[in-house]
């Protein structure tokens, strides 16, 4: 409080910076400290809370590069230990908006406009929920997490912005409070903080070993068992029981492992990626599952929750670009899927060298699951060559293993080899004919397909039509269904709603066309698939042209500047992104795909292909 008064606080928390090495504080962060913190100041100024009662400013989360903004730990009447986490925000509700249909998100100005973001009743309580599920100090002390966020600009005339119905998950875990809260503020700590905490310190926390506690272990444990979809059978389990075995090993013996796992569409990478992280949490080893594409993560997160809030589990999952800044063997383990989608650069600012070096550099041992047959962006760079090469470098015992079994299309590994050949990816021997137990169909109307796909769905088999990213995806229609992106003579359709629940998953989504984006890592029992003018048939060859993609998309972008300097090697580029897609996009089905083509002599062409296997043809 001395130093807020003096206006010394913005200098001691940068020092504090500087002293550890957490580097520069911007502009904004500097104004937020001697903003907000005059504000707490004034909650503190008049309370009945101990002066000696300890405080921690920009306190590190585990796991993540995110901060709490304000914590505070002392003890209340009964002698429970309690430490405050205080997110702190100079919003103001005049530019705040609540957001209905998603969920922990609201709008408000942010960088200049009005953006989305997690509510910071969300946000307290997130921080809050990683700090319990994995410091082990807070669990031996039996110390009480009281999350709660601060608005001490936001008028309370605009207190259903912020604080209603929608919100009340996160806001009766973290409690929100408003410029005229002062008074309530102030009494609400005085309630968890009475008297001093002598025992333990924050610097005791901030300082303690990181695994994941009993509850939590407990919780996954609880989650795979009651969900058949997890089970792991054949080649599944070698895997899983390996990855164990490599993971306790390094971790036991301050070795570095890394495991590259081989599968094609539907040889059940995620589920044996989840198995795994399951399980080394249960036996203490503080994981999480990583992916560059945020939708399987959504998806696993919502099949896994088994009747928990899904956002309680939230932080074991997290993005490819989550590790730029992380020490060497911080982690004892990180499971990659999809791994032949990371790129070098991590996130929007173009920080970091390498995702699939960070991962390896951040973790004790990490794990690859990968198909080279699957890299959909021009900055895709993940491949076995790319890990071995960092594995080597950073000192790592490198093993690969293989999913040999296919368990989508019916078990059909014929299928995908046919795609493979129909495409002209490779050549295989299965150019005419596949297992017919796999429902394959063509259509020249896409109503009537995408009608097909949705009396599937209403049956009760879960199905979805998608689309090569061949239309725009405008702004203005991102979060209506009714708002039309696609349109191909009378048929006319949304794309994927931009956010709220996982698409895949969602009951709505059988009205709109997902992208390549929504699905990839994911299954469907039926896939519906338009082929959009990216992919035609000329003089007897497939041709991809990049031309046909939607500006929106940004998976060839650059590519045209590379045509005019390395011509051949675009064109390879071109073909491998457009090729792929549409292999993945093929193979999103468990018992079927039916197709529709743009390209008239593409269709002719799957119409001769598909009549050498006596599969169905639909007009």
């Amino acid at each position: 409080m001395n130093d807020v008064a003096r206006n010394e606080i913005a200098d001691r928390i940068q020092s504090g910076f500087q002293r550890q090495g957490v580097g520069g504080a911007s502009p904004n962060e500097i104004r937020s400290w001697k903003n907000s913190l005059q504000y707490m100041m004034n909650v503190l100024y008049d309370s009945e809370i101990p002066d000696q009662t300890e405080v921690a400013i920009e306190f590190q989360i585990p796991l993540t590069s995110r901060r709490v903004d304000f914590m505070i730990l002392g003890r209340d009447n009964a002698g429970h230990k309690n430490l405050g986490v205080i997110e702190l925000k100079q919003w103001e509700g005049t530019t705040t908006e609540a957001v209905r249909n998603k969920d922990g998100i609201i709008k408000t100005l942010l960088g200049g406009g009005i953006r989305e973001t997690t509510h910071p009743s969300y946000q307290a309580w997130s921080y809050s929920k990683l700090i319990e599920d994995f410091n082990t100090k807070v669990e031996q002390d039996d110390i009480n997490l009281c999350p709660l966020a601060y608005l001490h600009n936001f008028d309370t005339q605009y207190r259903d912005r912020i604080d209603n119905e929608t919100y009340k998950p996160y806001t009766t875990r973290a409690p929100v409070f408003l410029r005229q809260d002062v008074g309530s503020l102030s009494t609400y700590l005085e309630s968890k903080i009475q008297a001093h905490e002598s025992e333990t310190s924050i610097r005791d926390v901030a300082s303690a070993e990181l695994r994941p506690n009993r509850k939590l272990q407990d919780s996954l444990g609880e989650m795979l068992e009651s969900n058949d979809e997890f089970t792991l059978i054949d080649s599944q389990k070698v895997v899983f029981e390996r990855a164990v075995e490599l993971a306790e090993q390094a971790n036991t013996t301050d070795t570095k492992n890394v495991l590259i796992v081989e599968g094609g569409p539907g040889t059940g990478k995620t589920v044996v990626a989840i198995n795994i992280l399951a399980e080394l949490i249960q036996q203490g080893l503080t994981s999480q599952y990583v992916s560059k594409n945020r939708a399987p993560r959504e998806v696993y997160k919502e099949k896994l929750r088994s009747g928990m809030l899904v956002k309680e589990i939230d932080h074991l999952f997290t993005g490819a670009g989550s590790y730029v800044s992380t020490a060497s063997n911080q982690l004892p383990a990180l499971i990659a899927d999809e791994a032949h989608r990371l790129n070098e650069k991590s996130n929007f600012f173009g920080k970091g060298e390498n995702q699939i070096m960070e991962i390896i550099n951040a973790a004790q041992f990490s794990a690859f699951f990968i198909d080279e047959k699957q890299r959909v962006h021009i900055n895709d760079i993940g491949s076995k060559q790319e890990i071995k090469k960092f594995a080597d470098e950073l000192g790592a015992e490198l093993e690969t293993l293989k999913l040999e079994a296919q368990f989508r299309c019916s078990g059909s590994d014929g299928y995908i080899s046919w795609v493979d050949d129909v495409l002209e990816i490779r050549d295989t021997a299965n150019a005419d004919g596949f297992d017919l137990e796999f429902d394959v169909r063509l259509y020249d109307d896409p109503q009537r397909m995408h009608d097909e796909i949705a009396q599937k769905d209403a049956q009760g088999t879960l199905s979805r039509v998608v689309a090569g990213y061949c239309w725009e995806w405008d702004k203005e229609g991102r979060d209506d269904s009714s708002y039309y992106d696609i349109e191909i003579g009378d048929y006319r359709k949304s794309w994927n709603r931009d956010g709220g629940d996982p698409w895949a998953i969602d009951e709505g989504s059988i009205d709109e066309v997902g992208c390549i984006h929504t699905c990839q890592g994911l299954e469907f029992d039926y896939a519906g698939v338009i082929i959009g003018p990216d992919l035609k048939y000329r003089n007897g060859q497939i041709v991809t042209d990049h031309e046909g993609r939607a500006s929106t998309d940004r998976s060839l972008f650059g590519v045209k500047k590379m045509l005019r300097e390395e011509p051949e090697q675009a064109g390879k580029i071109i073909d491998e992104v457009i090729k792929n897609t549409y292999r993945t996009l093929l193979s999103r089905g468990l018992k079927g795909c039916y197709i529709y083509c743009c390209d008239d002599q593409l269709r002719e062409y799957l119409r001769d292909r598909l009549a050498n296997i006596n599969a169905t043809t639909e007009t």
